[in-house]
Parts: C-alpha cells; structure tokens; sequence
C-alpha cells in the first residue's frame, strides 16, 4: 500500500498551496513595493491602496504588506525594484509584451530568454511588439489578433504563458493570440 498513506495525501497538498501562496505573495510585495514609491500612505497613493487591497483578498499578512510598504518607501535596505517591460515572440507569430518587477534585470533577461527558448520564442527587440498593441489605462489591448486552430501549437503557446506566469518577476502577460 505504498504511496497510499492518508497523511501523505495532505502533506503533499498542504506543500503544494503553501508553495502557490508564496507565490502570490512574492507578487503582490513587488506589486505594492512599487506603489509605494510614490508616497507610502495608502489614502494619498490609490495605487497603493488598490495593491494593499489585493493583497488582502489573497490573505497576505500585514506583516508583509508592511514591509513590502517599507522596501518601497526607502526605509528598509534591502535591494530596490523597478518595472521593466520586455517584447517577445512567441511559437508561430504570437506577440507578447511581459511587465516585469525585478531587483536584477540580467538574471530575469536570462531567465526570459530561457522559458522562451524552451517554447519557441524569442525575446524582441524594443518597439518590434508594442505597435501591435494599443496602451488602454494598466492594460494592453492587442489591435489585431492571431487565430490558432492547430492543437498542438494551441498547447505549445499554453504552456509558455503558463511558464512565464510561473516566473516570479513576471507580473504582467498581454499577447495577440485567442485561445
């Protein structure tokens, strides 16, 4: 009955929402670390606000919502953030613009280009994507988008999203393709 343990079974799950938590939590700091910037007061800085609210909806403790405010502000001493955005091809034409939040852009560059390569695409040189999309408020709208109706390249693009997604600098996914 090996593999079969009740306790087992738990573990394992309680490892694995722990790890997704962590994740979200790992985003929505630079999120608010970001905010923060312009003024660490939630009532003068709606942005702020509007990250410190997210936050709580996904259960952050004030401990770390605190500190995330702290980084930003300049009074802790850890290393600073900033926003980057980077422009890639993806796996049969697809455009994709990636926002990202990092406190190293070499290491996110090599990782980018790495989740890209492994799925088919490439990073992009600046303003090679952007034209294809409109800049509508915090969100991207693509002017035109890709029909993909061969399954496997439907999957193949799936999983680079999902692998970008799962990078912890990434924050932000815009692309041209309806799934």
């Amino acid at each position: 009955m090996s593999g079969h343990n009740k306790w087992t079974n738990i573990k394992n799950r309680k490892e694995a929402m722990d790890s997704k938590k962590g994740k979200a939590f790992s985003k929505m700091a630079k999120i608010i670390e970001i905010a923060a910037r312009k003024s660490g007061d939630p009532v003068t800085n709606p942005s702020l606000r509007v990250a410190i609210d997210k936050a709580r909806s996904y259960n952050m403790p004030n401990d770390n919502i605190e500190r995330a405010i702290k980084k930003g502000t300049g009074e802790s001493k850890e290393g600073r953030l900033e926003e980057v955005t980077y422009e890639a091809y993806g796996p049969h034409g697809a455009a994709l613009i990636l926002e990202v939040i990092t406190d190293n852009r070499n290491r996110t560059v090599s990782e980018l280009k790495h989740i890209l390569s492994i799925h088919g695409g490439k990073l992009a040189e600046t303003g090679s994507v952007k034209y294809l999309f409109d800049k509508q408020g915090a969100e991207w709208i693509p002017k035109y988008s890709l029909d993909i109706t061969d399954p496997k390249t439907k999957e193949q693009i799936e999983k680079l999203l999902e692998a970008l997604d799962d990078n912890d600098d990434v924050n932000e996914i815009y692309f041209n393709v309806n799934l």
